[in-house]
């Protein structure tokens, strides 16, 4: 198994210490090695500097596995200093060329700043998975949010509730259901994915009364779906859908906007969810949390989160492969 690349991400965040709390619950039974400046991490912290990724598994027997990046500021715990802004960006960047080369499984990304980036490097992306689809030079990702007992994928994330019926477009829902239920196949080992489509309107617009997206935009793309053999229940009410017994009925929930598909992962798994990149040509997951630059430095961050990223990045890296 190729060790798991870990960007180090924003150095005065909970990154760090989490980095090190993941090597040690997890070290020694999953390879993963960190790209960061080593003075970066806590004090007193195991680690052994390594020179390329297969140094990974045998490095972690005795230490946090540090692939090291030079920084040009110290990491002060709730305060980003400007000066590390590029290479943040550049440590994910060098991940993706590890991973592409064969050198690294996968690549899970601890939380960046993206205030800090833009203020300290002039970041010209939304966030982490804009970037990493412009390094990929892929036009179209979806984000996932996956725990045990539930996977998520919002059509539409970053954007006004305003703005969601002008974007929510035939096209967008597309390709939305192609690279979710490709991934579903692909990396998840699901040989005939189950998809439930969420409406976009309370009671899924109610036959028009609440709206018309849903007959208009959203029911003539799940049919020309189920058309060709695809298996896709829709337009759902998003209150019915997330009970136990809704959700043993499907793989993946396909939702129209953030906070539909965000708040039931949530308030089910909060601890252990995962972000996953669909689309890419390799496999990118993260800890479904920010820098938390509140608790940064104080040795309270949880890193559940962090290890379920690092064991779905490996999991999914072994399905993908087979």
């Amino acid at each position: 198994m190729l060790p798991i690349a870990l960007t180090c991400g924003e150095p005065a965040g909970i990154g760090p210490e989490i980095a090190a709390r993941a090597w040690e619950e997890i070290g020694s039974r999953l390879p993963f090695f960190l790209i960061g400046d080593p003075s970066h991490l806590p004090k007193g912290t195991p680690l052994r500097e390594i020179t390329h990724p297969r140094e990974a598994e045998r490095a972690a027997m005795h230490g946090l596995p540090v692939l090291p990046h030079p920084f040009e500021g110290p990491a002060i715990p709730g305060s980003p200093d400007p000066r590390n802004a590029r290479s943040v960006i550049d440590v994910i960047s060098r991940a993706v060329q590890l991973v592409r080369a064969g050198e690294a499984g996968a690549v899970c990304t601890a939380p960046i700043s993206k205030k800090a980036l833009q203020e300290g490097a002039g970041f010209a992306f939304p966030g982490h998975t804009e970037y990493l689809a412009h390094l990929a030079g892929v036009s179209r990702v979806v984000m996932m949010l996956a725990c045990p007992d539930l996977r998520v994928v919002p059509a539409t994330i970053h954007i006004p509730l305003a703005e969601v019926p002008q974007q929510l477009t035939r096209r967008l829902l597309t390709e939305t259901i192609q690279i979710t239920h490709k991934a579903l196949r692909q990396d998840f080992g699901i040989g005939a994915p189950r998809i439930a489509i969420a409406g976009l309107n309370p009671h899924a617009g109610e036959g028009g009364a609440m709206g018309r997206e849903e007959i208009e935009t959203i029911l003539p793309v799940i049919e020309s779906f189920r058309s060709e053999g695809y298996s896709l229940a829709g337009p759902l009410a998003a209150d019915t859908m997330f009970h136990p017994a809704a959700r043993a009925k499907y793989d993946a929930a396909i939702c129209m906007y953030h906070d539909q598909a965000l708040i039931p992962i949530k308030t089910i798994d909060f601890a252990h969810g995962v972000n996953v990149t669909l689309g890419l040509p390799f496999i990118r997951t993260s800890p479904d949390h920010g820098t938390a630059f509140d608790i940064a430095g104080k040795g309270v961050a949880d890193p559940a989160s962090l290890i379920a990223a690092l064991e779905m990045a490996a999991e999914l890296s072994r399905t993908r492969r087979t």
